[in-house]
């Protein structure tokens, strides 16, 4: 069996092998929030909230129909996602093929950067889990590939119609409408016309921000060629090895990326003992006087909408930012021009926070806890940020001490899935080690 095949059935038997549902007697907790989620499901049932479980890709929603994921497009994006070896546009030569999208985005915690911003292309060190990550002392501030704000996680983008804080890119969903602000303040921008998903225009926003390469030489000299002939056998051979055939493949890879092994999906899907009477109770209270799910609806419980909430940004948090210009700070209102929508963040997903480390854009929270209480007291922190603008959600929870834990506990461990290693491969072809390859980097990995 070639090195091709042993991968392509890995990735299909690690994209999420279905659980056996074990009958247990349900609860009087299970079946008050059985009541609250059908309450406030948007279709009025349950399985609104359930992701898919197994490896089907047709139930995996929001797939761009120029890219259909297959099972070649995954097994290829997994692999590119983790490789170092397409990190050949670096500031300087020293830096070539040291860095990956993983750099940035670790399995082990949530997919999300170990410290409270990734840091690319001008990075060295990686620490433990990515804690250790710092400026190449070669490189000065404005060569650095790191953004103003925190990295978001990239799991359970099938549910991402609009990909980072500000929402920016794809060509429908909730930038239907914004289409004279493509390619104003961020020319990339401009590869919304294309009529491309978030997913797709943003991943080829991201190889080129992120300094990444491909072409057929390097395909052939890293052994990738193959991969993308058998993914992409119906794109012309001149323009198959290319950041867009790539984009595709690390898209339908993200797409599969489900946190369905939590314990919140298990017991959606029956299991009614996955999760502990306090999970239960906290998700009541999500549902119900918490009123997260007046934001937070969607099967990864993210929303479809942009909200100020105050928090402060990156530089105002006392962290070193390497790029303040890059309008991060403000919002949706950095993409769309709008004063309206200025310092509106996206709501994000809410699986696998748990040991994060860094919440909200600016990193301003470093437990789920202190989010939570955020929540409840509705205390604005930012003084740029004006009453006027901040979202008429946010306002006092008036939650008790015991009923924060309860909460608390529902989103740290009732939606946390303990494997996302499956979605990580355990070698790449080009043999580097990863997230990282630089000498530094390598010796805390201890990767030879």
């Amino acid at each position: 069996m070639n090195k091709f095949n042993f991968l392509y059935i890995l990735i299909f038997l690690a994209i999420g092998c279905s659980n056996e549902t074990v009958e247990v007697a349900e609860t009087d907790l299970d079946t008050t929030l059985l009541h609250s989620l059908k309450k406030s499901s948007l279709t009025g049932e349950v399985d609104f909230y359930a992701m898919p479980s197994g490896n089907e890709f047709k139930d995996i929603p929001n797939q761009d129909p120029k890219n259909p994921i297959t099972y070649p497009k995954v097994a290829l994006g997994n692999l590119l996602f983790f490789e170092t070896g397409i990190g050949m546009k670096a500031k300087k030569e020293e830096s070539m093929a040291t860095y990956s999208c993983s750099s940035c985005h670790l399995p082990e915690l949530g997919f999300t950067a170990g410290r409270f911003q990734g840091i690319a292309d001008g990075g060295i060190g990686f620490g433990h889990l990515g804690n250790g990550r710092t400026i190449n002392p070669h490189y000065d501030g404005t060569e650095v590939d790191a953004q103003g704000a925190r990295p978001l996680p990239v799991v359970n983008l099938a549910y991402v119609r609009n990909p980072l804080w500000n929402g920016s890119f794809g060509s429908f969903g909730m930038n239907v409408g914004t289409e004279s602000v493509w390619g104003v303040a961020d020319p990339l921008t401009s590869i919304n016309h294309e009529n491309r998903e978030g997913l797709e225009a943003v991943v080829t926003r991201a190889l080129i921000t992120h300094r990444q390469d491909i072409n057929k030489e390097l395909m052939d000299s890293l052994g990738y060629t193959a991969l993308f002939d058998n993914a992409f056998h119906d794109v012309p051979v001149s323009e198959r090895y290319t950041l867009q055939t790539a984009s595709h493949a690390i898209s339908a890879y993200f797409r599969t990326i489900l946190t369905n092994q939590a314990p919140f999906q298990k017991w959606l899907r029956g299991e009614k003992n996955a999760m502990s009477d306090k999970q239960k109770r906290g998700a009541n209270l999500f549902f119900t006087k918490a009123g997260c799910v007046n934001c937070h609806n969607s099967p990864s419980l993210n929303g479809q909408r942009f909200a100020a909430v105050g928090v402060k940004d990156l530089d105002q948090n006392g962290y070193l930012v390497y790029k303040t210009n890059d309008g991060r700070n403000k919002g949706r209102g950095g993409f769309t021009q709008k004063d309206s929508d200025l310092y509106r963040f996206k709501v994000p997903e809410l699986y696998n926070l748990k040991d994060v480390g860094f919440y909200f854009h600016g990193a301003s929270k470093k437990s789920l806890r202190e989010v939570v209480q955020y929540f409840n007291l509705a205390i604005p922190e930012n003084e740029r940020v004006e009453s006027h603008r901040i979202d008429s959600q946010f306002r006092p929870l008036n939650l008790s001490d015991i009923e924060v834990d309860e909460l608390t506990e529902f989103i740290s461990n009732g939606l946390f899935d303990p494997n996302l290693l499956r979605y990580k491969p355990y070698s790449t072809y080009s043999g580097n080690c990863f997230p990282n390859n630089d000498p530094l980097s390598k010796k805390d990995m201890g990767c030879n």
